[in-house]
């Protein structure tokens, strides 16, 4: 048996386990640093597996890296497994949670961590078996969700030495993420002003929610003067307490996303002005809460390819009747125009990406297609700046159905789910065994990185006196 063979036989034997254990984080969502369930479980099963840990890395407490080998090249597999607040599901195709108001996972990333375990634990297999040199290791990324976890592991410096990095997520279709994502800062304006009996002396009072207002009607004006492909949205998170009090505290939460971080930046600077400014109008003042940054995804297409070719290697997953009858359930439970435009999204027929799940490996498809960009944003971007990064997509989740949805955490932790996850274990395992052995590779990789960053270093965008939160 050959080193491939190896390989795909430890994904294969462990088949058991892995579906075990993602259907366990699935049972104990939890959300964004409080993922204490998930990293104890996972990092176990690598350190009972052989893999040198740490934990608690850059000062995350869920955060931890399982290494194995030692050498060149060194190649990272990411895993995350935090939940979504509110997202809580039973696995049926009518909704209701399992908890009234808790955690779900939504957007997969039960069977992201566990997919990329899998794969960790084939290449040690294989590395011990066929002598196989090298270095590999686990990333245990915690806090995706708010776009943090792995922005404060690339300001640590854990990401450094990496050779290469390897990702994937569940999605619909089989396929290789080779467009960017969207850059981003979520930051908070705190607006002070102060409290007065809103009819009986006005006069007195300073309106914090005055401020909010006038910053987002200085915003809106501001949309007309940057670039089509940015994004600015909000919420107003606390108002004041009653119409007859002059709101003395008021709170609203920004999002600004553009295609590269320097955009971002320049936006983020504008509209802190522009808040300056409603902060003179109102006679108020104003604190800014910087919650998370990130940086848009590079792709590395040398990676792309071996992805590419080894999805189309190992094939799409293989559902069977009863797969296919829930996803049915689940795709019928959404919109019409919502399958549409999912089928608009892709830019494919029915027929080209299977109906109600994806039946084929595609090599391009509408947004995840190289120079597209997506519309949302991840902190792998962060990593995809630090080292050569390749990702890609299977399919966990019935057409038309959106992640970040009830119908999404039904799917995820089904065995829809499961078998996507095997498949990206499969490609995240043999892509690794490609860049382990193959020298050439991972030189052209590394020199397509170099050119593309054009030679600038990776600056964290978030600022220095900002600290991870304590658990």
């Amino acid at each position: 048996m050959g080193v491939e063979e190896d390989v795909l036989s430890s994904i294969e034997s462990n088949k058991t386990m892995l579906a075990d254990l993602e259907k366990d984080v699935w049972n104990h969502p939890q959300i964004g640093f409080h993922e204490d369930y998930a990293a104890k479980l996972l990092s176990k099963v690598l350190e009972e597996a052989g893999f040198r840990m740490q934990r608690g890395v850059a000062e995350l407490p869920t955060a931890f890296v399982a290494e194995w080998g030692s050498g060149a090249p060194v190649i990272g597999i990411l895993g995350e497994y935090d939940a979504l607040p509110g997202m809580s599901q039973k696995v049926q195709a009518q909704k209701e949670p399992t908890q009234e108001g808790g955690a779900g996972h939504a957007c997969g990333h039960n069977l992201l961590g566990v997919g990329g375990l899998g794969a960790a634990l084939a290449l040690k297999h294989a590395m011990e078996k066929d002598g196989v040199k090298g270095t590999i290791r686990y990333y245990g990324c915690p806090a995706e969700e708010t776009l943090i976890g792995k922005v404060f592991m690339a300001r640590a410096g854990l990401f450094n030495d990496l050779d290469a990095a390897l990702s994937w997520h569940p999605f619909y279709a089989n396929t290789v993420w080779n467009s960017q994502s969207m850059a981003m800062n979520s930051f908070k304006l705190n607006f002070h002003g102060v409290s007065a009996h809103a009819a009986n002396a006005p006069h007195l009072g300073r309106s914090a929610l005055d401020g909010v207002m006038l910053t987002d009607v200085g915003v809106n004006f501001m949309r007309e003067h940057m670039t089509t492909d940015a994004r600015i949205h909000c919420v107003v998170t606390h108002g004041g307490e009653a119409p007859n009090i002059v709101p003395s505290y008021a709170q609203v939460w920004y999002y600004v996303r553009a295609p590269k971080r320097p955009q971002v930046d320049e936006l983020y600077q504008r509209l802190l002005r522009v808040a300056k400014g409603a902060t003179l109008m109102t006679d108020t003042t104003n604190d800014v809460e910087l919650i998370a940054g990130c940086y848009d995804y590079l792709p590395n297409q040398v990676i792309g390819q071996v992805i590419a070719r080894r999805m189309k290697q190992v094939g799409p997953p293989e559902f069977d009747e009863t797969d296919l009858a829930f996803a049915r359930e689940l795709r019928d439970s959404v919109p019409p125009e919502q399958v549409e435009g999912t089928l608009t999204a892709y830019r494919k027929t029915r027929e080209d990406l299977g109906d109600p799940l994806s039946d084929t490996v595609l090599d391009d498809v509408g947004s995840f297609t190289r120079g597209e960009i997506t519309a949302g944003s991840t902190d792998v971007g962060d990593v995809s700046y630090v080292t050569p990064t390749g990702q890609f997509t299977t399919c966990c989740l019935p057409l038309g159905v959106a992640i970040h949805s009830w119908q999404s955490c039904a799917s995820t932790g089904s065995g829809i789910g499961a078998k996507g996850m095997m498949l990206a274990a499969k490609v995240l395992a043999l892509t690794g065994l490609d860049l382990l052995t193959s020298p050439n590779l991972v030189k052209a990789a590394g020199e397509e990185f170099a050119k593309a960053i054009s030679g600038k270093e990776y600056v964290s965008p978030l600022p220095e006196g900002l600290q991870p939160p304590k658990a």
